[in-house]
């Protein structure tokens, strides 16, 4: 596949498949640095998915294990002392060896110790960052935040904050919503997927931080862009919140029905359902 193919609907479904049939022919390893309450989850979703999860917030191995991993996930939901350095370390070693990283600063804004934190990691140019729309604001310092990981705004309303990121990293935002939007430095995408019991559950948003950052080691090896990366990630997810959703009577069974649904879903069957509109951005 390559970067540079032609942004439309269909291009954007065909990335989706051919990224999810690589994954799981080449499982890729994804380290993560995450918050403490969701990351039995997290893993789980990755095994579900087909990649391999390591929980690696050590510091003296953080950046070792990033350089040989897929791709890496930093999460700022519970930033401790000792993940903060890790964080730090991890992405050095992944900017040395290449490594794709995703950043997801929770809770950012308000709180003032993750808020520099995401400063400084920002600064070090994340492949994607992945967020609610309250979240991207903060980060792009254009507003305080929302109600700790609750997005108080609405992503249309983040829409410029992630056009602005997108240009100073180099990278692809993911925020998401009821209709998720993706931004590169050039194009955009609105992915109409998904289901509200994602936000009922722990780990519904930070897990998908994790799926962005198996694809991006997929796409690593495909030559497939961030944003293409961004996008398979959000419709194989939200397609198997969907399903999952079909058959949950509730919150709990439908974390339970998340991880079948994210095993059980298909390339061939994202085209039928996807829910994509393309454009350029403003």
């Amino acid at each position: 596949m390559n970067a540079r193919l032609e942004l439309s609907s269909e291009s954007v479904v065909e990335s989706a498949a051919g990224l999810l049939e690589e994954l799981r022919a080449e499982p890729p390893l994804v380290h993560c640095i995450t918050n403490s309450v969701v990351t039995g989850f997290t893993a789980n979703v990755l095994l579900a998915l087909g990649a391999a999860p390591a929980m690696v917030d050590i510091t003296g191995e953080a950046g070792m294990f990033a350089a040989i991993s897929s791709g890496l996930l930093v999460n700022l939901g519970t930033p401790t002392p000792e993940q903060r350095s890790a964080s730090l370390e991890a992405v050095g070693g992944a900017r040395t060896a290449g490594t794709p990283w995703v950043l997801d600063p929770v809770a950012v804004g308000a709180l003032p110790v993750r808020t520099a934190l995401a400063q400084d990691l920002l600064a070090l140019r994340p492949t994607v960052i992945r967020g609610n729309a309250s979240e991207i604001l903060a980060l792009a310092g254009v507003s305080q935040g929302g109600r700790g990981v609750d997005a108080l705004d609405s992503t249309e309303a983040a829409a410029d904050a992630a056009r602005d990121l997108a240009r100073r990293t180099g990278g692809a935002v993911a925020v998401s919503g009821p209709v998720d939007l993706l931004v590169d430095a050039d194009r955009e995408l609105r992915l109409g997927n998904g289901d509200a019991l994602l936000t009922r559950v722990t780990g519904g948003g930070c897990a998908l931080g994790a799926v962005m950052a198996a694809f991006l080691g997929t796409a690593r090896r495909t030559g497939d862009s961030p944003l293409l990366a961004a996008s398979a990630a959000t419709l194989v997810y939200t397609l198997a919140a969907e399903d999952a959703a079909a058959r949950a009577a509730g919150p709990g069974s439908f974390a339970v029905g998340l991880l079948d649904a994210l095993s059980a879903v298909e390339p061939g069957r994202i085209a039928a359902r996807a829910r994509v509109e393309t454009g350029v951005a403003a």
